[in-house]
């Protein structure tokens, strides 16, 4: 084969594979499969986009990056796709998420969990003495906790991570947490009648056993294909330095980046009237950062967008450092003004080393909005809408 041959099958290809990534972008279906439903992580993309973002643009075995994980989407669907997988988010709530996720138990943890679920929790209770729960109530990570919606909920979810340390290993205490983290969310988070304590057992205990199934489904899934994960915790900007990195670099980056003029409430529930309050960080173990600023590369309140484009491209820059030169770099990104904001981000990656790939001669970009999130977005007023790009590029 000539290598203009050659050539005309290589854009051929990338055609038919975003043409295939376009159809995925644009799924409707709800988010489900695997352990993708262990916990409502705010703004995160679809399976289906990132499961084919993964097959079409890496082979199995390969080193793929995702560098603003949140929820770990792309984590699991890498990992089930014989992928070996790089995770890191700013986010210790992240970081939590999706290592329950991608963690396997072993038979007798498994078991320990279910009987957790069958034997302890139908027996939580507001009634509780005080001196059973009051070393796990976090003053400061439970803040507005107090008020008449959430107060009740506080005490038996103070029971249950009192009962969770009996529980044989750190593996089965995390994924117990989880199955409390995700009941808590359904009973706490935007609720706007009060959640009662017997609704909240119950559903924790066919959450905790759903959750329970779909970590051995998974692992068996995993074992299977090859495919592992490694999750970070940190800032995107000292992805250099790490040391999974230091022998390989990633074929291959899928993720979904802070969002430029739009502020989502990544560390945060709403409970009682919309008051905000640092829960999950309580019932996972884990401590929060320096407010929504620190996950959104900029304030809510930020007009200007100069701040949001320094520290992505100080990110970018450092993402470039340990892609492989020809990988590919697949992302969704939105924007409230995707006609000013787009060629700045655009500028960004060009800066940091990357160019955009173009198929059939013309760059290929996904649109579609999308309404109705837990997002703000700032500088016109628009508080439930913005648009979405799926944008493909390569390292230079």
């Amino acid at each position: 084969m000539s290598e203009r041959q050659r050539s005309a099958t290589r854009k051929k290809d990338l055609a038919q594979a975003f043409s295939a990534l376009a159809e995925a972008a644009r799924d409707r279906q709800p988010v489900a499969g695997w352990t993708h439903n262990f916990y409502r992580y705010p703004a995160r993309f679809s399976p289906q986009f990132a499961s084919a973002a993964i097959t079409l643009f890496s082979k199995p075995g390969d080193l793929v990056l995702d560098p603003y994980m949140g929820g770990g989407t792309s984590i699991v669907e890498g990992v089930a796709a014989g992928r070996r997988m790089v995770g890191n988010d700013l986010n210790a709530l992240a970081g939590f998420i999706t290592k329950v996720k991608i963690t396997g138990l072993t038979e007798r943890e498994n078991a320990a969990v279910r009987q957790w679920a069958t034997k302890k929790v139908p027996g939580l209770s507001y009634w509780l003495p005080p001196g059973k729960v009051i070393d796990f109530i976090d003053p400061v990570k439970t803040y507005n906790l107090t008020l008449p919606r959430a107060r009740f909920i506080k005490k038996v979810v103070a029971g249950a991570l009192a009962s969770i340390e009996q529980l044989p290993s750190a593996n089965a205490q995390n994924l117990a947490k989880c199955a409390v983290l995700r009941v808590s969310q359904w009973a706490l988070d935007g609720r706007e009648r009060q959640t009662s304590v017997s609704a909240f057992r119950e559903r924790l205990v066919d959450t905790t056993k759903e959750m329970v199934d779909a970590v051995e489904g998974f692992a068996k899934q995993a074992k299977r294909t090859g495919g592992c994960g490694i999750v970070l915790h940190g800032d995107a900007s000292d992805l250099g330095s790490a040391a999974v990195f230091s022998d390989e670099k990633a074929s291959l980056v899928v993720t979904s980046p802070p969002y430029p003029g739009v502020h989502v409430l990544y560390h945060r529930w709403q409970v009682d009237g919309r008051r905000e309050t640092p829960a999950p960080y309580w019932i996972a173990g884990c401590n929060d950062g320096e407010g929504g600023s620190y996950y959104n590369f900029g304030d809510r309140r930020d007009t200007a967008m100069d701040r949001y484009f320094a520290a992505s491209l100080k990110t970018l820059k450092a993402i470039r450092t340990v892609v492989r030169t020809g990988g590919y770099m697949i992302q969704i990104v939105a924007f409230n003004r995707p006609e000013e904001q787009l060629p700045r981000y655009l500028e960004n990656m060009e800066e940091a080393g990357f160019e955009e790939v173009s198929a059939g001669g013309n760059a290929e970009r996904i649109w579609r909005q999308v309404p109705g999130r837990k997002w703000h977005t700032t500088l016109r007023g628009q508080p439930h809408v913005a648009d979405e790009a799926a944008k493909g590029l390569v390292a230079a």
